[in-house]
């Protein structure tokens, strides 16, 4: 049953608008018995602006390009030493709503940190996963003909000089961790391979396919 088996397709490193176009004709196109997937990708250099965005949450973007898109949210950075995980799914098939993603997405990201002895919460007001008054996590998501896309970038081993550039998800003087600095993950592969599976079992996944293969839409 395609509700049961989650295809984990790996892109490797990608532009951040040509997986968000992706994502968009994959949702438009998908049907009743299109199987559920998690994309990991590591992004290059961007800004992106969810639908709720303030220009003033953007300081100086420099020669990072600044992409518009329809995820929620405000305004982050993507960039090479993130994990970016992305949710396409039939939640209207799965019976799952946008809170329980969220709650999926930040109890997972919780529990992969704990294994490493790194107390990290959720802010019920303000989504997303923190360490101490730093925030390691962002999360936004888009729900569209019953099924979501977007998802969650969680810092691994990356610059995150870009994020003094904004107000990071629209919080002026909003510190950014990653895991490398904590003790945690120290690459992307250590924090997707043990990141998966945790997200995978919170919304109730059991049969998981892993692939490189490229989409064509």
């Amino acid at each position: 049953m395609p509700q049961e088996k989650l295809t984990v397709r790996h892109w490797g490193q990608a532009s951040y608008e040509h997986v968000w176009h992706t994502m968009q004709a994959f949702t438009d196109q998908r049907d009743a018995d299109t199987g559920d997937e998690f994309w990991l990708v590591e992004h290059l250099p961007v800004f992106t602006q969810g639908q709720a965005g303030k220009a003033e949450h953007i300081i100086n973007v420099g020669d990072i390009p600044l992409v518009q898109t329809d995820r929620g949210g405000q305004v982050t950075y993507h960039g090479p030493g993130q994990l970016v995980l992305y949710l396409l799914l039939d939640v209207r098939r799965k019976q799952l709503g946008v809170r329980h993603l969220v709650t999926g997405m930040e109890t997972a990201i919780v529990s992969l940190l704990a294994d490493y002895q790194i107390e990290a919460y959720a802010k019920p007001d303000a989504p997303g996963v923190y360490v101490g008054d730093s925030k390691i996590a962002s999360l936004g998501l888009r729900v569209r003909r019953g099924c979501s896309f977007h998802g969650l970038a969680l810092n691994v081993n990356m610059d995150l000089t870009p994020f003094l550039r904004i107000n990071p998800c629209g919080y002026a003087g909003m510190a950014m961790t990653q895991c490398c600095a904590l003790g945690g993950p120290q690459t992307l592969e250590e924090a997707q391979s043990r990141l998966v599976p945790l997200l995978a079992e919170q919304l109730g996944y059991q049969h998981l396919y892993y692939t490189t293969e490229k989409l064509k839409l």
